[in-house]
Protein backbone atom coordinates (compact mmCIF):
# COMPACT_ATOMS: atom_id res chain seq x y z
CA UNK A 1 0.00 0.00 0.00
CA UNK A 2 1.52 3.51 -0.76
CA UNK A 3 1.91 6.15 1.24
CA UNK A 4 0.37 9.69 1.00
CA UNK A 5 3.27 12.58 1.69
CA UNK A 6 2.11 15.07 3.87
CA UNK A 7 4.39 17.81 2.86
CA UNK A 8 2.65 19.52 -0.02
CA UNK A 9 4.57 23.06 -0.50
CA UNK A 10 8.24 23.10 -2.26
CA UNK A 11 10.98 23.99 -0.87
CA UNK A 12 10.79 27.93 -2.15
CA UNK A 13 7.11 27.78 -0.53
CA UNK A 14 8.10 26.80 2.37
CA UNK A 15 10.77 29.33 2.56
CA UNK A 16 8.27 31.80 1.46
CA UNK A 17 6.10 30.92 4.27
CA UNK A 18 8.99 30.79 7.09
CA UNK A 19 10.04 34.48 5.91
CA UNK A 20 6.38 35.78 5.79
CA UNK A 21 5.32 35.06 9.15
CA UNK A 22 6.58 34.88 12.53
CA UNK A 23 4.33 31.53 13.86
CA UNK A 24 5.78 30.04 10.74
CA UNK A 25 9.05 30.35 12.02
CA UNK A 26 7.77 29.38 15.17
CA UNK A 27 6.36 25.87 13.30
CA UNK A 28 9.90 25.73 12.23
CA UNK A 29 11.70 25.89 15.00
CA UNK A 30 9.57 23.46 16.88
CA UNK A 31 9.69 21.01 13.51
CA UNK A 32 13.63 20.77 13.95
CA UNK A 33 12.96 20.29 17.49
CA UNK A 34 10.84 17.22 17.22
CA UNK A 35 13.10 15.89 14.24
CA UNK A 36 16.50 16.01 15.61
CA UNK A 37 15.15 14.06 18.44
CA UNK A 38 13.10 11.75 16.59
CA UNK A 39 16.78 11.30 14.81
CA UNK A 40 18.63 10.29 17.97
CA UNK A 41 15.64 7.88 18.43
CA UNK A 42 15.84 6.33 14.80
CA UNK A 43 19.64 6.00 15.33
CA UNK A 44 19.19 3.98 18.81
CA UNK A 45 16.93 1.95 16.56
CA UNK A 46 19.66 0.86 14.02
CA UNK A 47 18.02 2.58 11.46
CA UNK A 48 20.59 5.58 10.94
CA UNK A 49 23.65 4.49 8.77
CA UNK A 50 27.43 5.90 9.76
CA UNK A 51 27.09 8.90 12.52
CA UNK A 52 25.14 11.79 12.99
CA UNK A 53 24.53 15.01 14.53
CA UNK A 54 21.83 17.07 16.24
CA UNK A 55 21.10 20.61 16.87
CA UNK A 56 18.83 20.98 19.59
CA UNK A 57 19.03 23.93 20.98
CA UNK A 58 20.22 25.90 18.31
CA UNK A 59 17.11 26.36 15.92
CA UNK A 60 17.18 29.91 16.23
CA UNK A 61 20.26 30.66 14.63
CA UNK A 62 19.30 28.64 11.50
CA UNK A 63 15.80 29.61 10.98
CA UNK A 64 17.48 33.37 11.99
CA UNK A 65 19.47 32.73 9.20
CA UNK A 66 17.05 31.41 6.74
CA UNK A 67 14.10 34.57 7.23
CA UNK A 68 17.25 37.31 6.68
CA UNK A 69 18.37 35.55 3.42
CA UNK A 70 16.54 35.06 -0.26
CA UNK A 71 16.39 31.27 -1.72
CA UNK A 72 19.29 32.67 -4.03
CA UNK A 73 21.94 33.22 -1.37
CA UNK A 74 24.30 30.58 -0.83
CA UNK A 75 24.24 28.74 2.67
CA UNK A 76 27.93 26.97 3.75
CA UNK A 77 26.94 24.98 6.90
CA UNK A 78 28.57 22.18 8.84
CA UNK A 79 27.57 18.19 9.37
CA UNK A 80 25.56 19.42 12.12
CA UNK A 81 23.23 21.01 9.49
CA UNK A 82 19.82 19.04 9.56
CA UNK A 83 18.58 22.53 11.22
CA UNK A 84 19.93 24.62 8.31
CA UNK A 85 18.12 22.08 5.72
CA UNK A 86 14.86 22.79 6.96
CA UNK A 87 15.37 26.18 7.56
CA UNK A 88 15.94 27.11 4.36
CA UNK A 89 12.73 25.16 3.11
CA UNK A 90 14.23 21.74 2.17
CA UNK A 91 11.16 19.25 3.10
CA UNK A 92 11.20 17.02 5.81
CA UNK A 93 11.27 14.26 3.45
CA UNK A 94 14.09 15.36 1.58
CA UNK A 95 16.14 15.87 5.17
CA UNK A 96 14.68 12.43 6.60
CA UNK A 97 15.53 10.45 3.25
CA UNK A 98 18.85 11.12 3.59
CA UNK A 99 19.55 11.06 7.31
CA UNK A 100 18.06 7.49 6.63
CA UNK A 101 19.60 6.85 3.35
CA UNK A 102 16.78 6.68 0.96
CA UNK A 103 16.14 7.19 -2.58
CA UNK A 104 13.64 10.02 -1.40
CA UNK A 105 16.84 11.92 0.20
CA UNK A 106 17.72 15.21 -1.46
CA UNK A 107 20.74 13.84 -2.60
CA UNK A 108 18.94 10.39 -3.34
CA UNK A 109 20.01 9.02 0.14
CA UNK A 110 23.86 8.45 -1.24
CA UNK A 111 25.23 11.64 1.18
CA UNK A 112 23.63 10.85 4.62
CA UNK A 113 23.33 12.84 7.59
CA UNK A 114 26.32 14.55 7.03
CA UNK A 115 25.75 15.80 3.19
CA UNK A 116 22.68 17.14 2.72
CA UNK A 117 22.27 19.80 -0.12
CA UNK A 118 19.29 21.54 -2.31
CA UNK A 119 20.08 24.44 -5.18
CA UNK A 120 16.89 25.05 -5.32
CA UNK A 121 17.29 27.28 -1.94
CA UNK A 122 20.60 27.92 -1.86
CA UNK A 123 21.78 25.08 0.27
CA UNK A 124 25.06 24.00 -0.53
CA UNK A 125 26.56 20.55 0.11
CA UNK A 126 27.37 20.36 4.29
CA UNK A 127 30.35 19.41 5.09
CA UNK A 128 31.87 16.98 7.35
CA UNK A 129 35.17 18.49 7.41
CA UNK A 130 35.52 21.10 10.40
CA UNK A 131 36.09 24.26 8.41
CA UNK A 132 35.31 23.24 4.18
CA UNK A 133 32.58 26.07 4.38
CA UNK A 134 34.56 28.82 5.26
CA UNK A 135 36.57 29.14 2.04
CA UNK A 136 33.81 27.67 -0.17
CA UNK A 137 31.12 30.34 1.21
CA UNK A 138 34.70 32.75 -0.12
CA UNK A 139 34.20 31.07 -3.14
CA UNK A 140 30.55 31.44 -3.43
CA UNK A 141 31.02 35.19 -2.89
CA UNK A 142 33.40 35.48 -5.43
CA UNK A 143 31.17 33.71 -7.97
CA UNK A 144 28.23 36.37 -7.24
CA UNK A 145 30.89 38.96 -7.40
CA UNK A 146 32.19 37.99 -10.51
CA UNK A 147 28.61 37.34 -12.43
CA UNK A 148 27.71 40.92 -10.84
CA UNK A 149 24.68 40.56 -9.35
CA UNK A 150 23.64 41.03 -5.63
CA UNK A 151 23.47 37.72 -4.02
CA UNK A 152 25.27 36.98 -0.50
CA UNK A 153 26.81 33.78 0.72
CA UNK A 154 26.91 33.08 4.08
CA UNK A 155 29.32 30.62 5.61
CA UNK A 156 27.99 28.89 9.33
CA UNK A 157 30.78 27.08 11.32
CA UNK A 158 30.87 26.34 14.78
CA UNK A 159 33.58 27.66 17.39
CA UNK A 160 35.88 24.63 17.33
CA UNK A 161 36.73 26.01 13.50
CA UNK A 162 37.48 29.65 14.56
CA UNK A 163 41.06 27.87 15.59
CA UNK A 164 41.92 26.07 12.27
CA UNK A 165 43.71 28.05 8.87
CA UNK A 166 40.86 27.56 6.65
CA UNK A 167 39.04 30.55 9.23
CA UNK A 168 42.25 32.78 8.82
CA UNK A 169 42.42 31.62 5.12
CA UNK A 170 38.50 32.29 4.24
CA UNK A 171 38.50 35.55 6.40
CA UNK A 172 41.58 37.03 4.93
CA UNK A 173 40.56 36.65 1.43
CA UNK A 174 37.19 37.58 2.25
CA UNK A 175 38.58 40.82 2.84
CA UNK A 176 41.24 41.65 0.56
CA UNK A 177 38.79 40.77 -2.19
CA UNK A 178 35.71 42.33 -0.37
CA UNK A 179 33.75 39.52 -1.03
CA UNK A 180 29.49 39.48 0.02
CA UNK A 181 29.78 37.18 2.15
CA UNK A 182 28.88 36.78 5.89
CA UNK A 183 30.32 34.40 8.47
CA UNK A 184 28.25 33.03 10.97
CA UNK A 185 30.04 31.22 14.18
CA UNK A 186 27.53 28.86 15.49
CA UNK A 187 29.28 29.00 19.09
CA UNK A 188 27.44 26.28 20.85
CA UNK A 189 30.54 26.15 23.39
CA UNK A 190 31.89 22.92 22.37
CA UNK A 191 34.39 22.10 19.94
CA UNK A 192 33.23 18.23 19.98
CA UNK A 193 34.02 17.41 23.18
CA UNK A 194 36.06 20.37 24.48
CA UNK A 195 34.60 23.37 26.02
CA UNK A 196 35.33 26.72 24.35
CA UNK A 197 37.41 27.85 27.22
CA UNK A 198 40.05 25.17 27.28
CA UNK A 199 40.66 25.64 23.49
CA UNK A 200 40.38 29.40 22.66
CA UNK A 201 42.20 32.49 24.39
CA UNK A 202 39.82 34.98 23.85
CA UNK A 203 35.95 35.47 25.40
CA UNK A 204 34.30 36.32 21.98
CA UNK A 205 35.22 34.70 18.66
CA UNK A 206 34.08 37.98 17.21
CA UNK A 207 36.86 40.21 18.14
CA UNK A 208 38.98 38.23 15.68
CA UNK A 209 37.59 40.12 12.66
CA UNK A 210 39.44 43.30 13.61
CA UNK A 211 42.24 40.78 12.57
CA UNK A 212 41.09 41.28 8.99
CA UNK A 213 40.04 44.99 9.17
CA UNK A 214 36.31 43.40 9.23
CA UNK A 215 33.28 44.06 11.23
CA UNK A 216 32.46 41.45 14.17
CA UNK A 217 29.34 41.39 16.02
CA UNK A 218 28.45 39.10 18.57
CA UNK A 219 24.40 37.95 18.84
CA UNK A 220 22.59 36.07 21.15
CA UNK A 221 21.61 32.91 19.27
CA UNK A 222 18.99 31.49 21.43
CA UNK A 223 16.97 35.05 20.26
CA UNK A 224 15.62 34.37 16.85
CA UNK A 225 14.62 37.85 16.52
CA UNK A 226 18.30 39.22 17.43
CA UNK A 227 19.83 36.79 14.65
CA UNK A 228 17.13 37.92 12.37
CA UNK A 229 18.26 41.45 12.83
CA UNK A 230 21.67 41.14 12.85
CA UNK A 231 22.24 38.85 10.34
CA UNK A 232 19.71 40.77 7.59
CA UNK A 233 21.84 43.95 8.62
CA UNK A 234 25.32 42.79 7.42
CA UNK A 235 23.85 40.86 4.97
CA UNK A 236 22.05 43.69 3.28
CA UNK A 237 25.79 45.31 3.90
CA UNK A 238 27.39 42.82 1.94
CA UNK A 239 24.67 42.88 -1.02
CA UNK A 240 25.82 46.97 -1.22
CA UNK A 241 29.18 45.98 -2.25
CA UNK A 242 30.75 46.72 1.29
CA UNK A 243 32.66 43.47 2.17
CA UNK A 244 32.30 40.76 4.52
CA UNK A 245 31.63 40.94 8.27
CA UNK A 246 31.76 38.36 11.16
CA UNK A 247 28.88 37.39 13.05
CA UNK A 248 29.20 34.88 16.52
CA UNK A 249 25.60 33.39 17.71
CA UNK A 250 26.41 32.47 21.48
CA UNK A 251 24.06 29.37 21.55
CA UNK A 252 24.36 25.98 22.89
CA UNK A 253 23.75 22.40 21.75
CA UNK A 254 21.23 20.48 24.01
CA UNK A 255 22.53 16.81 23.13
CA UNK A 256 25.76 15.62 22.86
CA UNK A 257 28.63 15.98 19.80
CA UNK A 258 27.39 13.07 18.21
CA UNK A 259 25.04 9.97 18.16
CA UNK A 260 25.51 8.10 21.28
CA UNK A 261 27.60 11.06 23.38
CA UNK A 262 25.80 11.77 26.68
CA UNK A 263 27.66 14.81 27.30
CA UNK A 264 28.78 13.55 30.63
CA UNK A 265 31.80 16.28 30.50
CA UNK A 266 29.40 19.11 30.73
CA UNK A 267 29.79 20.67 34.18
CA UNK A 268 26.76 20.25 36.74
CA UNK A 269 24.10 22.32 36.22
CA UNK A 270 24.96 23.96 32.86
CA UNK A 271 22.59 22.27 30.51
CA UNK A 272 19.84 23.42 33.20
CA UNK A 273 20.91 26.95 32.91
CA UNK A 274 20.88 27.16 29.51
CA UNK A 275 17.20 25.33 29.10
CA UNK A 276 16.26 28.25 30.84
CA UNK A 277 17.14 29.61 27.70
CA UNK A 278 15.31 27.62 25.42
CA UNK A 279 15.32 29.44 21.77
CA UNK A 280 11.04 27.95 21.18
CA UNK A 281 10.52 28.81 24.79
CA UNK A 282 11.38 32.48 24.17
CA UNK A 283 10.02 33.02 20.98
CA UNK A 284 6.64 31.31 22.13
CA UNK A 285 6.32 33.71 25.24
CA UNK A 286 7.23 36.56 23.05
CA UNK A 287 4.38 35.58 20.56
CA UNK A 288 1.75 35.49 23.43
CA UNK A 289 2.82 38.41 24.97
CA UNK A 290 2.66 40.14 21.16
CA UNK A 291 -0.97 38.33 21.21
CA UNK A 292 0.68 36.95 17.86
CA UNK A 293 -0.18 33.63 19.31
CA UNK A 294 -2.34 32.15 22.16
CA UNK A 295 -1.12 29.26 24.39
CA UNK A 296 -3.09 26.94 22.90
CA UNK A 297 -2.00 27.67 19.43
CA UNK A 298 1.20 27.16 20.39
CA UNK A 299 0.14 23.76 21.60
CA UNK A 300 -1.74 22.85 18.51
CA UNK A 301 1.50 23.97 16.50
CA UNK A 302 3.85 21.45 18.31
CA UNK A 303 0.75 18.78 17.56
CA UNK A 304 0.81 19.51 13.90
CA UNK A 305 4.25 18.85 13.75
CA UNK A 306 4.43 15.76 15.69
CA UNK A 307 2.09 14.44 13.59
CA UNK A 308 3.87 15.44 10.25
CA UNK A 309 6.68 14.19 11.33
CA UNK A 310 5.19 10.51 12.15
CA UNK A 311 3.47 10.53 8.11
CA UNK A 312 7.08 11.52 7.13
CA UNK A 313 8.47 9.09 8.37
CA UNK A 314 5.94 6.71 7.16
CA UNK A 315 7.08 7.88 3.34
CA UNK A 316 10.57 7.88 4.41
CA UNK A 317 10.37 4.31 5.41
CA UNK A 318 8.27 2.92 2.26
CA UNK A 319 11.34 4.46 0.06
CA UNK A 320 13.82 2.31 -1.07
CA UNK A 321 17.16 2.43 -0.31
CA UNK A 322 19.67 3.68 -3.81
CA UNK A 323 21.27 1.52 -6.11
CA UNK A 324 25.00 1.52 -7.02
CA UNK A 325 24.04 2.47 -10.32
CA UNK A 326 22.30 5.96 -8.91
CA UNK A 327 26.17 6.48 -7.53
CA UNK A 328 26.92 6.60 -11.18
CA UNK A 329 23.70 8.41 -12.48
CA UNK A 330 24.51 12.23 -13.74
CA UNK A 331 23.05 14.94 -11.41
CA UNK A 332 19.77 15.91 -11.65
CA UNK A 333 17.97 19.63 -11.06
CA UNK A 334 18.11 19.43 -7.42
CA UNK A 335 21.48 18.04 -6.91
CA UNK A 336 21.68 14.33 -7.37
Amino acid sequence: MSVTAPQLQSPRERRASLQASRSERYARMVEIRLMEERVLALFGEGLIPGTTHTSQGQEAVCVGIAAATRPTDTVACTYRGHGMALSLGVTREAVLGEILGRQIGCMGGLGGSMHLSDPRVGLLPTFAIVGAGIPIGAGAALTAQVLGNDDVAVSVFGDGASNIGAFHEGLNLASIWKLPVVFVCENNQYGEYTRIDRTTPVADIAVRAASYGIPGEVVDGQDIDAVEETVGRVVARARRGDGPTLVEAKTYRYAGHSRSDKATYRPAGELDQWLERDPITLFGEKLVAEGALDRARLEEIKAQAASDLERTLEVVLASPPPTEQQMMAPPTATGR
